[in-house]
């Protein structure tokens, strides 16, 4: 059994395959014992702390015990008041005005599958094991649900909390984590994924330092500054060696995580909603959800930590039928003519694009309302006939008979105060009656807490998605949240944004849909959840793309990124790369195209089509296979990453600049089976695994932005 309760030593097991995570009783008191390597037994807590280690100033309410002080107690879900007088996971304001509340045990239960979290995404299955906690203060009637599900096989442990008003009174909640963990020592690396518009998830790594250190999004969404996703590591701790705690949120908002050092040498660990902001009435009998939290354990260094929660998030929190299956390559017009279209051009890029092997046409922004630019019209979602005079039945019909699909761009969420919409509804947007309605893009955010709107939104879009046959939405939200007219507003905007989702991906099952904030400013779990990939910037530079690619895989899987080949000189960038090279660098996530085919030569189209088969014949393999990062664009002037699906190794080589009078280096493969057996496609040769592992492949990087792909059939 992955969950076990041993009722002698008061102690919760939860096991994976390779992992434990272990609790503890410890009067009345739920306790952290262990997370780590597989263990079968662990000893009680007080066997860790044989003398007393250190005078503590705060209350002490166990009596008679050497840990008898909260403020020594590693708590699974710490509270504030009652001795504890470190960061709290749980903080409510009860109706007396303090905020004290003392959690204690009540009960438990552990039961198969997993339940699912109303009004919010989460992993999901059957191959897994919950476990229910129940804490509860009877003076304020806070009660507390926390869930534990184990995922044996893919290693993975999830976390949440309810939190239930079981008194008589009302209180509020100011802070409700989704987890906290406190590990049993100090002195991590802390890595975290930073960045900005075009220059999303750069890997950062950092000594822990001492106090606390956040690491949060204010903006209403996951945002493009910082992602939802943070790993404590040992400073030794490497690709391939080493201890790796990685944390996800499955969460769309403003967030936060928070990692603390503390007075005795451990270190405190939560993430959650961000609590500014924050405020949730619950009234007697009511009850609040946190999001859920993935976390990932791996002895085995990063590498291994980002293959567990690549398995969990592809195969457990996407969903629907493209989750497994192939998925088109496409175009999008975007690059090729902004706002600067007709039908005439759309047609003539569509049938380029079908010579040289694409499967679909995204028409992007400017089709609809007057369009012409990026100040008016969001909201109106009637097409522009002045574009397009037969409608989007009539060009969708035409790019079809092209034995094309017909993808479209929609940025629902937002309105122009130059709009049909905003002229008849100007209270719909999220505002503050009295006060400016700060623009951002010379647009405005619609108010997704409100019904109507919601409802509005759902009929829009639904109605041109039955216009025609539809085959791809790109769901775009260009700016963040500002003006919200209350406490706890802005995560009421999510739930109000996951219904619209769950309504709309639900009654269009055949449509992929592929999520955008402005680029990557909401990529997270829990988009992925509604639409199984995820715009991973407006920066389509590929040598940008190899930072934003590697810190974004750390995390989530190549299955999940939307990459294209776009138009040299680089729109971002300057930059020009050949065609060869951005090819590799686009297959490395959902590959497509981004450029005016018609302004190109033939050898550069023959090169394009040269991309787009060989992407079609390991598409399958990239992104059902595991990953290996071999060499990091982030440490050197190569980047060289390895694919082990089930029938295939495939190795992807980039050179970022060149390297004079240098012998070739070699590049050791990872993960493969040492006496397996390994045919080069190219060469027929037939080698070991062991001698791919041990003695590596021949790596010329000599040639500024040069690619390599060798692959491996396994024998």
């Amino acid at each position: 059994m992955p969950i076990v309760y041993q009722e002698e030593s008061k102690q919760f097991y939860l096991h994976t395959d390779h992992t434990s995570y272990v609790m503890e009783l410890y009067e009345d008191h739920l306790i952290h014992s262990y997370w780590g390597s597989r263990v079968n037994t662990i000893p009680n807590v007080e066997y860790f702390y044989p003398f007393s280690y250190g005078v503590s100033t705060s209350a002490h309410d166990i009596p008679g015990k050497l840990l008898n002080s909260t403020d020594k107690l590693h708590r699974e879900y710490p509270t504030y008041g009652t001795g504890d007088l470190r960061e709290p996971a749980l903080q409510v304001e009860n109706a007396a005005g303090d905020s004290i509340t003392r959690l204690r045990y009540e009960s438990h239960r552990i039961y198969p599958g997993k339940p699912q979290l109303p009004g919010l995404p989460a992993t999901y299955g059957q191959d897994c094991e919950t476990l229910e906690i129940a804490l509860f203060d009877a003076f304020s009637g806070v009660r507390t649900v926390l869930f534990y599900t184990v995922f044996p096989q893919k290693d993975v442990l999830t976390r949440s909390a309810r939190i239930e008003n079981r008194g008589d009174k009302p209180f509020r909640l100011e802070k409700a984590a989704s987890f906290c963990v406190d590990m049993h020592r100090e002195g991590f690396e802390v890595i975290h994924l930073q960045g900005a518009w075009a220059r999303e998830r750069h890997i950062h790594r950092q000594a822990q330092s001492a106090g606390t250190m956040v690491f949060d999004s204010k903006r209403g969404v996951s945002s493009h500054n910082t992602n939802p996703f943070i790993a404590l590591v040992s400073p030794e701790t490497t690709e391939q060696y080493g201890d790796a705690y990685g944390f996800c949120l499955v969460y769309s908002g403003s967030f936060s995580a928070q990692v603390s050092g503390e007075q005795f040498g451990s270190t405190r660990v939560q993430m959650g909603i961000q609590p500014m902001g924050f405020s949730w009435e619950l009234a007697p009998s009511e009850s609040f959800q946190t999001p859920e939290a993935i976390l990932v354990y791996s002895d085995c260094g990063l590498g291994e930590m980002s293959r567990r929660f690549h398995r969990i998030i592809r195969e457990n929190v996407c969903r629907g039928k493209f989750r497994d299956t192939e998925r088109p390559v496409l175009i999008n017009n975007w690059e090729a003519t902004y706002f600067r279209f007709n039908s005439e051009k759309i047609l003539a890029l569509a049938e380029k694009a079908k010579q040289i092997g694409v499967d679909l046409l995204v028409l992007d922004d400017g089709w609809f309302g007057k369009r012409n630019s990026d100040n008016c019209s969001l909201g109106d979602w009637i097409v522009d006939r002045n574009k397009l005079p037969e409608g989007l039945e009539g060009l969708c019909n035409k790019v079809n008979d092209l034995g094309m699909q017909f993808g479209l761009w929609f940025e629902p969420e937002m309105v122009s105060p130059d709009s049909e919409l905003y002229r008849a509804h100007p209270d719909w947007c999220i505002h503050v009656e009295g006060r400016p309605r700060t623009e951002g893009r010379q647009q405005l955010v619609l108010d997704l807490t409100r019904p109507e709107v919601c409802r509005y939104i759902v009929d829009a879009v639904s109605s041109v998605l039955r216009s025609c046959p539809i085959s791809y939405v790109k769901w775009d939200m260009n700016r963040n949240l500002t003006e919200m007219p209350r406490k706890g507003f802005a995560h009421e905007y999510v739930l109000g944004l996951y219904r619209v989702l769950e309504e709309i991906t639900s009654s269009f099952p055949d449509v992929l849909f592929e999520s955008c904030s402005g680029g990557g400013g909401r990529f997270d779990a829990g988009m992925l959840y509604y639409m199984p990939q995820t715009w991973t910037s407006d920066d389509t530079d590929a040598v940008e793309r190899l930072y934003i690619q590697e810190g974004t895989g750390l995390v989530y899987p190549i299955s999940s990124m939307g990459a294209h080949i776009s138009a040299v000189p680089n729109h971002q960038t300057g930059r020009t790369t050949p065609v060869a090279f951005r090819g590799k660098v686009a297959m490395m996530g959902r590959f497509g195209l981004e450029l005016d085919l018609g302004r190109l030569d033939q050898a550069t189209l023959d090169a394009l089509a040269a991309e787009i088969a060989l992407y079609k014949t390991y598409q399958q393999d990239i992104h059902t296979g595991d990953l290996y990062r071999l060499l990091s664009p982030y440490k050197g002037k190569t980047a060289a990453y390895q694919i082990i699906s089930q029938k295939r190794v495939l190795v992807f080589i980039m050179n970022i600049s060149a390297t004079p009078c240098q012998a070739p280096l070699r590049l050791k493969l990872q993960g493969l089976l040492p006496e397996g057996r390994y045919k080069e496609l190219s060469t027929g040769e037939v080698y070991e695994g062991r001698t791919l592992m041990g003695a590596g492949i021949p790596l010329d990087a000599r040639g500024e932005y040069c690619d390599f792909l060798k692959v491996f059939e396994i024998l």
